[in-house]
């Protein structure tokens, strides 16, 4: 169908571009791209792509906002604080382009779901803050033939590149064969982002999704484009496929998505099964991390019901927590051990896991060694 008069105004600054012209800006509006993550990244890539007259945009997103979010996550307001980020994702994104359909996954990306959801769209942009959503977003964008735009930050660094199996070129796994270990790199959430960065990043990973979906310039395949903001540099260094990569290479490992894959942690014991180990035994055997599933599971028992520890901040807790739960600050809890009961089991909570793992890795260490992490913490348990 040709533009429309309206359609033909509106994108008049596209279409005057002699690369994109009438027909790239009917491209777009046939594409059909998923951001999964619509926080740091994901809120101005869905802003650029949304204004560029993208068709069909896909959220996969399971998080709410929060108020340190505003700081970088540039599609929310303060009045959005504390509702579902898919929600307020709706209503400005229609407020920004009402022709957008918008397709919602509120589970965010699964490893039950990942293939399947990435077949439904043309492009995939990967905007997730941690190692096993990268992880599988890659080996989900693989099996499922679909270009990935991905992008990372840290502090006041990024990276964005393109991973595509159709074109041959090297995948993430090629550059990090295995996730890291959880404790090796320190998250945003600990070390801190410049709030700029995510819009600079973000706008790079639109861009690439706009030249994939019209076919113009050149694509970020098989190569990474690095950025220092605080330093003012950027360059693109080429990415070789590896043959030895455990999904891409000459003898793959990995054949398909295994949920066992995309966890820091594969274990999963009940209080029930541990009444008979010592302290020793449960920290070898209790699990380090449990689902917001396991842990509804565990509150609701008649008996060694879990103690439920808040390490948040004052203000975080203020505008929402777990009923019943105690609050202890994590640059407190050395010092307030002694409120802990001895031999208790502790489920311990933050806003997105990190801290808490670090916390429960902290009290088995001091003996505590029923100590578990709620992943994903409240966010996910929201969810």
């Amino acid at each position: 169908m040709p533009l429309s008069a309206e359609e033909q105004f509106r994108y008049s600054r596209h279409i005057c571009l002699p690369q994109i012209g009438e027909a790239g800006q009917r491209r777009l509006r046939e594409a059909r791209v998923l951001l999964v993550g619509i926080g740091g990244l994901g809120s101005p890539a869905a802003l650029y792509l949304a204004a560029a007259g993208v068709g069909t945009l896909g959220l996969a997103e399971f998080d709410i906002v929060a108020l340190h979010n505003l700081q970088r996550q540039v599609l929310f307001r303060e009045a959005d604080v504390g509702a579902p980020k898919i929600a307020a994702a709706l209503a400005h994104l229609h407020a920004l382009d009402s022709r957008v359909h918008l397709i919602v996954h509120e589970k965010g990306l699964t490893p039950e779901n990942a293939t399947a959801l990435f077949s439904q769209y043309d492009v995939v942009l990967d905007g997730t803050d941690n190692f096993p959503a990268r992880y599988l977003a890659n080996d989900a964008a693989f099996f499922a033939c679909k270009p990935l735009v991905h992008g990372s930050i840290f502090q006041f660094a990024g990276q964005v590149s393109v991973f595509d199996r159709a074109s041959g070129n090297a995948c993430y796994r090629c550059l990090f064969p295995e996730m890291p270990d959880p404790e090796s790199i320190p998250t945003c959430e600990q070390a801190g982002v410049f709030g700029a960065l995510c819009g600079v990043v973000g706008s790079f990973m639109a861009m690439e999704a706009v030249k994939l979906a019209t076919g113009v310039g050149v694509p970020l395949r098989g190569r990474l484009l690095m950025l220092d903001l605080l330093a003012a540099t950027s360059r693109t260094v080429r990415l070789l496929k590896d043959a030895a990569c455990p999904l891409c290479g000459s003898s793959p490992r990995i054949m398909g998505i295994d949920a066992g894959n995309y966890s820091f942690h594969n274990s999963c014991c009940a209080p029930c099964c541990l009444a008979a180990t010592s302290g020793e035994e449960a920290a070898n055997v209790f699990p380090l991390e449990i689902s917001s599933e396991e842990a509804r599971v565990w509150l609701a028992r008649a008996v060694d019901v879990p103690l439920v520890l808040d390490v948040r901040e004052g203000a975080e807790r203020a505008a929402g927590h777990l009923p019943g739960s105690l609050h202890i600050p994590l640059n407190e809890l050395a010092g307030r051990i002694h409120e802990l009961p001895a031999h208790a089991i502790v489920i311990v909570y933050c806003q997105h896991g990190q801290r808490s793992l670090r916390a429960a890795r902290m009290l088995r260490a001091r003996g505590y060694a029923y100590t578990t992490s709620l992943s994903g913490g409240l966010a996910r348990w929201a969810n």
